[in-house]
């Protein structure tokens, strides 16, 4: 006789929630000592690569919202992702603000620039909804280049990266990392509370029906718009910490193969879960760099080949792969 789960099915509801809350806290702590410990033991090359795995996860997670928790679709995440590397490059390249104020700054702009586009936006679905915010990211790279005297046109800016104080110790690469690490788990606590909230609830009720929703009061129209004005949020921060870790911005850097690629990798790591943005980076930011190794042009193939296994073997994303493999584990309590 099995004895996989009987324990863990046998114990009252309140203690299973209890056990399970507790194996993931457990989890996270581990994850994130995993995460402290990694830039002390690899070389400064991949610590850049787990920067910018952090910078898309930040990013990601924003279109989640949307996307996987508000059920409505984006074309154009990667312009927003562009308005807030460009805030924070402007803000310090023509003001000299302070790093740290550029973060704010960047993230209020891109919020409100997808809440005016959102009201918009928001009357349609589907299909429609998909050509406006693909249209968004179109006419962004020939708009930045247009007003060169700010943003530097096709040319772009280059940037000082922040540097570590004395007292750190940490070299600037380690020092980039933590701060997109400390941006990260903030964006993360940020999104998961308000995913137990009641508007979460809300979110997740227009996503699954919107006629119940409506009927249950909630208002469509105003949630649709919020979490677009969210998902602009969470992409203006990513490009302000984008802008500190690569130093450099152009135009040619958000094309609207950016939108594309985040929204791939995305459904790739698993809609709805807050796990996803972070699979769905990890494979953005490495399966394009470890298929370059094999053949200049495989990058694309590969890329491609690898959404529709995924698609094909795991429909709900690594996510959810991950999920039901974890609860196939025999567990003893």
């Amino acid at each position: 006789m099995s004895t996989t789960g009987t324990t863990e099915a046998a114990a009252p509801a309140p203690v299973r929630q209890r056990r399970r809350l507790d194996r993931r806290w457990a989890g996270l702590a581990l994850l994130l000592a995993a995460a402290v410990y990694a830039p002390f033991q690899l070389v400064p090359f991949h610590v850049f690569q787990l920067t910018m795995v952090l910078v898309y996860a930040v990013a990601l997670l924003g279109l989640n919202l949307l996307v996987g928790h508000a059920g409505q679709i984006s074309l154009g995440h990667g312009a927003f992702f562009a308005v807030g590397a460009y805030a924070s490059a402007v803000l310090l390249d023509r003001w000299d603000l302070p790093y740290p104020l550029t973060l704010p700054v960047a993230a209020a702009v891109a919020f409100l620039l997808g809440l005016a586009l959102g009201v918009p936006a928001m009357r349609l679905r589907g299909l429609y909804l998909a050509l406006v915010t693909l249209a968004i990211a179109i006419f962004l790279v020939p708009l930045l280049k247009r007003f060169e005297e700010l943003t530097g046109g096709s040319m772009g800016l280059t940037l000082a990266k922040p540097q570590p104080p004395a007292w750190s110790g940490l070299a600037e690469d380690q020092w980039l990392y933590f701060l997109t690490l400390a941006v990260a788990v903030a964006a993360f606590l940020l999104a998961a509370s308000l995913l137990r909230s009641r508007v979460g609830r809300a979110l997740h009720a227009v996503r699954d029906n919107e006629i119940a929703a409506e009927v249950m009061g909630v208002r469509l129209s105003f949630y649709k718009t919020l979490a677009f004005a969210w998902s602009a949020m969470y992409a203006g921060a990513a490009g302000c910490v984008y802008t500190w870790v690569i130093g450099f911005v152009s135009p040619d850097s958000f094309t609207v193969n950016l939108s594309i690629t985040m929204l791939a990798g995305l459904v790739v790591g698993g809609l709805g879960s807050l796990a996803g943005p972070v699979l769905g980076a990890l494979f953005v930011m490495f399966v394009p760099s470890i298929a370059q190794d094999v053949n200049d042009a495989a990058p694309g193939v590969i890329f491609g080949l690898l959404i529709i296994v995924v698609m094909y073997v795991a429909p709900t994303g690594l996510a959810g792969l991950a999920g039901r493999l974890t609860r196939k584990i025999p567990r003893k309590e």
